[in-house]
């Protein structure tokens, strides 16, 4: 049986890991299925890299918890995981009944929005966006499109209109990246602000919208629950399908096999997508829990109440029969979690992300990186796989140019205009 070592524990938030994680995974399958890991400065964890582990863990609820409040009583009350890791009233840090409440709200709400509806709201959003460099021939991906497209979809979904979507994107840009404490609070604030006057909007006045949906929903979530279940959506939702779009377009304009140009490959987004979930997941380490009792996890012993991870991107690629490059079979990998913690919103992310590439490519067909793919940059972390920016460059398209700009035609996405 392997102990584990709180004193040797290999760190996940510094440069090193944000580098190059899947050497720091090959590092960690030294342990076993198992390894302890430092999240933070003096914050210890499991990090399960084997696949039949994670199931082990993602499938069991009566060994695991997914409350926190026990374990959270025990770190600093300034650690920057908090926010990632802390107790809230939601439907990712609940148990039993209270969890299924939430999830059964959340999952017929989501069921509700249309597919073609939200295809079409994205192509919207991603045209609204376009116009903003279009003409320029460079554009840095990360923060003109991929980090603001999925808010101003949610903003929509949500029941707001396009005119509140500028507010939200400020929040959330400071809940991410505040450059101080005092910056990243009154963001937070900020953000909560938004989602309680859209509840209170939406109780009075409700609608074809997900909020209504909540509010609305046979398990009769109070308002601050909703409020709740809201934030979970946003913040989770927004993170990852950013990083999805990413690493997807990152792989793809940085790969021949996918294109001479953009529109003339024979892979396609959802190729580069599908390689993205199983080999450089958005979300690379996350579903905490805690052990409800000192537990044999593949022969790591863990004690009751510490912290263990599940690493989707180590599991997805332990070493094994699996074929190199990019992935068709997208139901095995871990991604999106699994078992009733599994993510409600699979469907709508991967839709959300195939529309933003094939929409950006379909019009700026052209489209290649500004840098070597090896020189671009990955934000530090534990969780997240994230780059820092995308900058890329194309052939202008002029805003006055009549059959060539997003705004002046509607073509489908498999069509893209004449290069100028």
């Amino acid at each position: 049986m392997t102990t584990t070592d709180a004193s040797q524990p290999v760190p996940l938030y510094g440069p090193e890991f944000a580098a190059d994680p899947h050497a720091v995974y090959d590092r960690l399958r030294e342990f076993g299925a198992c390894a302890p890991v430092e999240l933070a400065p003096g914050v210890v964890a499991t990090l399960v890299t084997g696949y039949r582990a994670a199931l082990d863990v993602l499938h069991d609820t009566e060994t695991y918890s997914k409350d926190p409040r026990v374990w959270q009583d025990t770190i600093p009350q300034d650690c920057q995981l908090l926010p990632m890791m802390s107790w809230k009233r939601n439907v990712l840090y609940n148990d039993g009944e209270v969890h299924a409440r939430y999830r059964r709200a959340i999952t017929d709400s989501l069921g509700l929005i249309e597919p073609y509806e939200l295809r079409e709201q994205v192509q919207r959003s991603a045209d609204s966006l376009i116009r903003g460099f279009a003409d320029r021939g460079e554009v840095e991906l990360i923060r003109e499109y991929a980090q603001i497209l999925p808010l101003l979809v949610f903003n929509n979904l949500f029941g707001l209109p396009d005119s509140y979507s500028d507010r939200l994107v400020a929040a959330i840009a400071g809940v991410f990246e505040g450059r101080s404490p005092e910056e990243a609070a009154r963001a937070d604030a900020e953000f909560r602000q938004y989602l309680v006057e859209l509840v209170q909007l939406k109780k009075r006045r409700p609608g074809r919208d997900f909020t209504s949906w909540l509010l609305d929903h046979p398990s009769a979530l109070t308002e601050d629950e909703v409020v709740h279940q809201l934030m979970v959506t946003l913040a989770g939702g927004q993170e990852t399908t950013t990083n999805l779009i990413a690493n997807a377009l990152a792989g793809m304009l940085s790969d021949e096999r996918y294109y001479r140009t953009v529109s003339s490959g024979a892979l396609t987004a959802t190729d580069a997508i599908t390689d993205v979930l199983w080999n450089n997941p958005p979300l690379a380490n996350f579903s905490t829990h805690f052990p409800r009792r000192d537990v044999d996890l593949h022969g790591t012993w863990i004690p009751a109440g510490t912290p263990v991870l599940v690493s989707y991107a180590a599991a997805n690629t332990a070493p094994a029969d699996l074929p190199p490059g990019p992935r068709a079979d997208t139901g095995a990998h871990l991604s999106f979690a699994a078992g009733p913690h599994a993510c409600p919103a699979q469907q709508p992310a991967v839709l959300i992300a195939g529309t933003a590439i094939d929409r950006l490519t379909g019009w700026l067909c052209d489209l290649h990186l500004a840098i070597p793919y090896d020189e671009l940059t990955w934000r530090p972390g534990p969780f997240h796989r994230a780059l820092a920016s995308l900058p890329a460059r194309f052939t202008p398209i002029a805003p006055d140019q009549k059959g060539t700009s997003p705004w002046n035609v509607n073509p489908s996405s498999s069509t893209p205009p004449a290069m100028t």
